[in-house]
């Protein structure tokens, strides 16, 4: 089966300025791809924001018939009396679900003009020659090690996903799923995808990187606001993300690295219990905070 050629998303020299006929023009169906998207910043800001607000809404809707339920006859729970129920924690992870599959279809609808373009053709769904699975892999597991170097020398301190971990077995399983999942597509699609392509087209390329890398390590800032390793290591990922998608021209490298990053992570949730026993087999009073710690960079 023929494919087309790797030139059609190639990426214009990463220190380019924008083009002089306009940053937001639309694409026409022949010209339309991840430099030359058929959305504008408008129609990307609007997808970003809505993609929050489902993160942020969901879960509290599909909690709300537990809620009403278990506290039926009694006053409405604080919020450390819901925080310290282990159902109430586990449905509100698993709300994230629903809500990115509804950001899903809101990005393809946006990204796509309902059907009239290839999705995988305007986000620059594709390899590099130079560029594959192998370089990628490679480039997130560097990462991680990275971001373990810095947890070593930040110090362990527990964030908000680490008493998600903390609460449940489930809700610990349910957030390694939706790590690997849902979030790494989600996140490049809205990040290195529908922002980056329409900024890099209206302010050039450095400034797209600075802005959608600041927006998607900002958005992690009170979430990791306990850790200042978490939040050095969730805005170093941000920046590669970004960076490899302006030098290359495509997404699938950025979403491939984002899922392996995640990946690592996500085992070391589903092993944490053999690991545990294995620490404490050979020694009496392991200090598991690092583990914790390392735990809490799902972006």
């Amino acid at each position: 089966m023929s494919t087309p050629p790797e030139t059609a998303y190639s990426a214009p020299a990463i220190y380019s300025l924008p083009s002089a006929n306009g940053s937001d023009l639309p694409a026409t169906a022949s010209s339309a791809g991840p430099e030359n998207p058929p959305w504008g910043v408008l129609s990307a800001l609007i997808t970003w924001f809505l993609s929050i607000a489902a993160v942020a809404l969901v879960p509290v809707l599909c909690v709300q018939p537990y809620v009403a339920y278990r506290f039926k006859n009694g006053p409405a729970p604080t919020q450390e009396i819901l925080l310290a129920d282990k159902t109430f924690v586990f449905l509100f992870v698993l709300g994230w679900v629903p809500a990115h599959l509804l950001t899903l279809v809101l990005i393809w609808a946006v990204a796509t003009r309902l059907g009239k373009y290839s999705l995988k053709g305007v986000l620059g769904f594709s390899w590099r020659p130079d560029f594959r699975l192998g370089r990628s892999v490679g480039i997130a597991i560097s990462l991680f090690v990275m971001a373990w170097l810095i947890a070593v020398f930040s110090g362990p301190k527990k964030t908000d996903l680490d008493q998600i971990l903390d609460s449940s077995r489930a809700a610990a399983l349910t957030l390694a799923f939706i790590a690997v999942a849902t979030a790494p597509l989600i996140e490049e699609m809205i990040y290195r995808g529908l922002l980056y392509s329409a900024l890099q087209r209206a302010i050039g390329r450095w400034f797209a990187i600075i802005v959608v890398a600041s927006m998607f390590a900002g958005l992690h800032v009170y979430q990791y606001r306990q850790n200042i390793g978490a939040i050095l290591s969730i805005s170093l990922l941000s920046f590669v993300l970004t960076y490899i998608r302006a030098r290359t021209g495509r997404l699938l490298p950025c979403f491939v690295i984002h899922l392996v990053f995640n990946g690592v992570q996500s085992l070391i949730i589903v092993l944490e219990p053999y690991l545990r026993d294995i620490a404490e087999h050979w020694r009496p009073q392991p200090t598991t905070g690092l583990l914790f710690h390392l735990l809490g960079f799902l972006g």
